[in-house]
């Protein structure tokens, strides 16, 4: 009897750690769907994506050759950024497929950036998703990471999810489905990035670190590595907005989280959470004061 007890509480905490709650607040439902054309260019490698006819979807692809980027025609000072993303099952380590916001462009040597990265991996294994933030030039030259990583609550390859990254000028929200998964405020000038950034999505090849700090790479006997993304939304002032442009809300108070959503965000920590840069005593702290 105690043993099937003991099981059943464990069948539960399973259960617990894997079902999704309500943030009870949905950002992405308050941003138009865009057609790819409408906010983005092609970046880089043209011959490895296609746009659908009605411009919702692009695929990308990496092969031996060339992986493919694009990036937004304007750059924003604030704003919700987002696209649902499907990734490839198997054998993907080394690759890396993204959507994140930079200004490298304007500011070579000295950029900010704004990351949520999916590292590849093994069968067997899970998808890592790393999100991180530069702050000028901190992911130049000397690399200061601010990385959080996750193994998420469900199969990314299976279908599509919705990633997004709420930038204002007080914090970062970095959201998987509306769940709030990391909050980085503006605790100190230097460490929060200001400068207005464009927007970037792209598959390429990080061999050299995606993978179990590089231990696996990519083979390209499995290629094309193949990502999809749909539902593009972008909804911010633009550095050229009037001063009255106001951010876009992340909770229904239009500031911080509530607390609907700072519980969502604990979940997705205390169970999905597998490193957080604050927690990593190895590294020197006294390049990263804000923790």
């Amino acid at each position: 009897m105690g043993y099937l007890i003991s099981f059943v509480f464990f069948v539960m905490l399973q259960f617990s750690a894997n079902a999704q709650p309500s943030p009870g607040y949905y950002p992405s439902s308050r941003v138009r769907e865009l057609g790819f054309y409408r906010e983005y260019n092609t970046l880089w490698g043209p011959q490895h994506q296609t746009v659908s006819p009605d411009q919702k979807s692009l695929t990308v692809w990496l092969d031996s050759t060339s992986g493919s980027g694009f990036k937004s025609k304007r750059p924003y000072r604030n704003g919700y950024f987002g696209a649902s993303i499907k990734l490839q099952a198997g054998y993907t380590a080394g690759v890396n497929t993204n959507i994140y916001l930079s200004n490298n462009e304007a500011h070579p040597g000295n950029h900010d950036e704004v990351d949520i990265e999916f590292l590849g991996t093994i069968p067997g294994e899970p998808y890592t998703l790393q999100t991180n933030v530069y702050v000028r030039g901190s992911g130049d030259g000397r690399i200061i990471g601010r990385e959080m990583r996750f193994h998420l609550w469900f199969d990314p390859t299976a279908d599509f999810h919705h990633y997004a990254i709420l930038w204002n000028p007080d914090e970062i929200i970095f959201f998987v489905d509306d769940i709030p998964i990391r909050q980085y405020q503006r605790k100190i000038e230097s460490t929060f990035p200001n400068r207005p950034m464009w927007v970037y999505g792209s598959i390429w090849d990080a061999s050299a670190w995606a993978t179990d700090g590089g231990r696996y790479k990519a083979d390209y006997k499995y290629q094309p590595f193949v990502a999809h993304y749909t539902r593009f939304g972008i909804s911010g002032c633009t550095a050229f907005s009037p001063s009255g442009c106001r951010p876009v809300p992340a909770s229904p108070s239009g500031s911080g989280l509530s607390s609907q959503q700072y519980a969502a965000m604990r979940w997705a920590q205390s169970n999905h959470m597998v490193y957080y840069y604050c927690q990593d005593y190895s590294r020197d702290r006294s390049l990263t004061p804000e923790c």
